[in-house]
């Protein structure tokens, strides 16, 4: 009987003791017995598993470490150059439309891809046409980097160059005096990532069981070089249209560069309509603080700069068939990046539309006894 009410007391002292760092228990006749409280895990490793917190009645989570895919990538870039004023003209390129082929590789959150236009593919080319992408997604935020770059591969879409002027002669002719590079990073933090899943839909990682939507927060940054020969523009003009025509003063420069910080809020749904089926639709504006600089050749001496608040939108879609292991599906991303000012202004479309499919390998721990 003491032996069963000495062991009730030390239970009650060890639960009395457990908010404490050390286990005091002091049995019958010996001395006091020390027994160090089990660590918890470390901040990191806490912050690192948090990323993967998620509610599996609404996520099934990712069951591999390692990804691969192909895909075929269908891009739009679309550039719209205006002044405003007594001449009001403005002048649109686009380049025709490319198809790409690439791999992409991943590991758990971070997903690596690289693309080539095989039209445009020439290794005597110091500067090829082509586009590196970058990503990150887990279930708490995600990040997207990208690079891409074209090299006189535009055609004039549209021209105004004044009342009384016709311009139709010019839509569709190639201008090899276009030249573009776009390097940028987007990050966003999920608010309701334990219910919803954005890698499910852009990663082919885990899989979202039960429609849900969320709110989403993000910062953005990028930087765009334009390098444009507004001569060639001229003599361009002057061929197919027969008469000579000024260009804006605003349109003579040789090099613009723009840096766009920008602090954006969006919404995001993912419709699982049939079983491993998903929908995913997601829109984000973005408040842009712009900053360009350039060596304008009529100012030259002086250069020119502006600062400027506006609004950017990303939109995201996709469609994805995905039981896993094999998955299939197609999705598109659209970003707009917009400048106004009182004697310039810039408008940037560009977008990448992708079919793809691949699988997961390499079981991760808890579902290798399952494969």
């Amino acid at each position: 009987m003491m032996r069963k009410v000495a062991a009730i007391v030390m239970l009650m002292l060890s639960l009395a003791a457990l908010g404490s760092d050390t286990l005091r228990l002091a049995p019958l006749g010996g001395d006091t017995l020390s027994m160090p409280k089990p660590k918890k895990a470390g901040w990191l490793k806490r912050l690192i598993d948090s990323f993967s917190d998620q509610d599996t009645l609404y996520v099934e989570p990712q069951h591999y470490n390692w990804a691969l895919m192909g895909q075929a990538i269908v891009t739009y870039d679309y550039y719209r150059l205006s002044t405003s004023g007594d001449k009001g003209q403005s002048i649109s390129f686009s380049p025709q439309t490319d198809i790409r082929f690439g791999p992409y590789f991943g590991w758990r959150w971070v997903f690596l891809g690289l693309t080539v236009d095989l039209r445009n593919l020439n290794i005597f080319n110091k500067r090829p046409k082509f586009e590196l992408d970058a990503s990150i997604y887990s279930a708490r935020f995600g990040a997207d980097v990208f690079f891409r770059r074209t090299v006189n591969d535009y055609k004039i879409r549209n021209v105004n160059m004044g009342p009384h002027i016709n311009t139709d002669p010019l839509n569709g002719v190639d201008f090899d005096g276009l030249e573009v590079s776009i390097t940028g990073v987007n990050l966003y933090y999920i608010f309701n990532y334990r219910h919803f899943s954005y890698p499910a839909a852009f990663a082919q990682s885990s899989c979202q069981k039960i429609s849900c939507g969320s709110w989403m927060a993000g910062l953005g940054y990028l930087t765009n070089h334009i390098d444009f020969d507004y001569r060639r523009l001229e003599a361009l003009a002057k061929e197919r249209l027969g008469q000579t025509v000024q260009l804006d003063s605003s349109f003579n420069f040789g090099s613009v560069k723009y840096r766009d910080v920008s602090a954006s809020v969006g919404y995001a749904y993912n419709w699982v309509f049939a079983r491993n089926w998903l929908l995913c639709s997601s829109l984000s504006l973005a408040l842009a603080y712009k900053k360009s600089y350039s060596e304008n050749e009529s100012e030259k001496a002086e250069g020119f700069s502006f600062n400027n608040f506006n609004i950017d939108g990303i939109g995201r879609f996709g469609l994805v068939w995905n039981n896993t292991k094999w998955y299939a599906g197609a999705s598109a991303i659209v970003r707009a990046y917009n400048y106004h000012k009182s004697r310039f202004a810039t408008n940037n479309i560009f977008g990448d539309f992708n079919i793809y499919f691949g699988l997961n390998f390499g079981p991760r721990g808890p579902y290798k006894k399952k494969r």
